[in-house]
């Protein structure tokens, strides 16, 4: 059974917060608001909890996961940032983006593109990832929570609950959430390339 917190989506609660993040530091599954739709994460090398998701999400190994990091200095730890993509990452974050980048040692290479070795890396622009990222002081492993059979994401908590208790370790409701996917941008290649249409602007993106 899992457990449910209802976290005010502009002032989350310090504590609730801090209960939070002991889950996931002990392996726990987390379903959690986002700036675009709720997302399924856990703590970023936590091999066992990562294949939990993609039971959930009934996944299969060439799915990539995106990493929600705190902020640009952080990104610079996972990713391979030149000058022209920091300047964009610095424009379009936090938001609804998600950026395709080298990796760095630091990434699992379990959790890279199998040949291109990039990983999905984004900034949230929502009070509550936020401060579960800054209090874990590490990024997130992360996905979007689209359960089999659908064709977009969970809305409600409620809802979520509903189908998901007995399988996730905690439920964050932050109330209703959107069911737009974020913009995905490349950034492996000298011209940024818009891979795929979301929430965030397309404009500046080949």
């Amino acid at each position: 059974m899992s457990q449910y917190f209802e976290i005010h989506p502009q002032n989350p609660q310090p504590r609730l917060i801090r209960h939070a993040v002991d889950i996931i530091r002990v392996g726990g599954v987390v379903v959690l608001p986002t700036d675009s739709s709720y997302a399924i994460a856990c703590h970023l090398d936590d091999k066992r909890a990562v294949e939990r998701i993609r039971r959930i999400r009934d996944l299969d190994k060439k799915h990539n996961f995106t990493l929600l990091c705190r902020d640009l200095a952080e990104i610079s730890a996972y990713a391979r940032v030149d000058n022209s993509a920091y300047r964009l990452l610095k424009a379009k974050t936090p938001g609804p983006y998600t950026f395709l980048l080298r990796a760095t040692a630091t990434v699992p290479r379990r959790l890279q593109h199998l040949k291109r070795k990039t990983i999905g890396i984004r900034v949230p622009d929502h009070p509550i990832v936020t401060a579960l990222l800054i209090e874990h002081a590490q990024p997130l492993m992360s996905s979007t929570l689209i359960l089999p059979g659908n064709e977009f994401p969970e809305t409600d908590a409620f809802d979520i609950r509903d189908k998901l208790e007995s399988q996730v370790d905690l439920i964050i409701d932050g109330g209703n959430c959107g069911i737009e996917f974020t913009t995905v941008v490349d950034l492996t290649e000298p011209v940024p390339q818009l891979i795929r249409r979301g929430k965030g602007s397309s404009e500046g993106f080949a």
